[in-house]
């Protein structure tokens, strides 16, 4: 079971590239779309949002009682409602890359509490766990909303949308839990549930940690594109400048654009000079612009 857990806990970091963003796709599908398929949008985003399925596993790792599920679960889930509802009707937003290193934040926090870091460490009573939740939920919604905010949304059936939305949130999020709680419910029956829980919770902190770092280096990526060496200008102009070199020789020839930064070898320029000076040649006969 507990290979099982790291297994699932790996394939889960291993597919934060391609997390819960909105791609072109769901953009697309929105633009006539009706309610049902912004329940089923939300739906989908919650099963493939990582960040909050490894939160909501550390809230339910020690979680024994019914009651108790519900009673965070719901703390949990009225947080994230009011945040998405209300930051997507007034249009708050933030750069989905913070919100998210805030989110893998949420997620190390949970596995430091599992593993009663703060008796053990801080020497210090920890805070209310159910009102933490809620926090915590608080700033999920947000991460919501701003993913749903790059939708075009428009504002003809706007609260029926974001209604919508957040129903296929609740649908997965159930869907999600109730997979958790079978899996977390026969392992407890085991004896490695004893033996690896701390294990499990540390390896739930290191993935935390490392969205973390991914978010960081995203929000920098997008912040500061041209502190970056390698930025998708360039790495198209090195494409470039390879087709634009002889096949037969194009592995010495990408050595020496390497080394140079630039083709090494002469080309012949062509005579047709482009009448926009903005447009520049890597082969000196096709002129173009970026």
């Amino acid at each position: 079971m507990f290979k099982l857990l790291l297994v699932a806990i790996t394939a889960l970091a291993s597919t934060l590239a391609f997390g819960h963003g909105m791609s072109a796709e769901d953009q697309a599908r929105v633009l006539n779309a009706g309610y049902f398929e912004f329940v089923e949008l939300g739906a989908i985003h919650m099963i493939t949002g990582y960040d909050h399925l490894l939160f909501l596993f550390g809230v339910m790792f020690f979680l024994t009682k019914f009651t108790e599920i519900v009673k965070f679960i719901t703390a949990f889930t009225i947080g994230h409602s009011i945040t998405l509802v209300f930051a997507t009707l007034m249009g708050i937003t933030i750069n989905y890359f913070l919100i998210d290193a805030i989110i893998a934040l949420t997620v190390c926090y949970k596995a430091f509490d599992n593993l009663d870091g703060f008796k053990r460490y801080l020497k210090s009573k920890p805070p209310s766990l159910i009102w933490m939740v809620f926090g915590f939920g608080l700033i999920h919604g947000f991460g919501l909303s701003t993913r749903l905010q790059q939708l075009p949304l428009g504002d003809e059936g706007l609260v029926g949308k974001i209604l919508s939305f957040n129903v296929g949130v609740e649908l997965g999020q159930i869907a999600a839990l109730s997979v958790m709680l079978v899996v977390l419910s026969a392992w407890r029956k085991r004896k490695s549930f004893t033996r690896f829980s701390a294990a499990s919770n540390v390896s739930l902190m290191a993935t935390g940690l490392f969205l973390l770092a991914f978010q960081l280096h995203g929000y920098m990526h997008s912040k500061y594109p041209d502190d970056f060496p390698l930025n998708k200008d360039d790495h198209s102009h090195v494409h470039e400048d390879m087709a634009a070199l002889d096949y037969p020789n194009r592995p010495a020839a990408f050595k020496n654009l390497l080394d140079t930064g630039g083709m090494k070898q002469p080309v012949t320029p062509s005579t047709n000079t482009p009448s926009d000076k903005s447009q520049h040649s890597h082969d000196g006969t096709s002129y173009h612009s970026h």
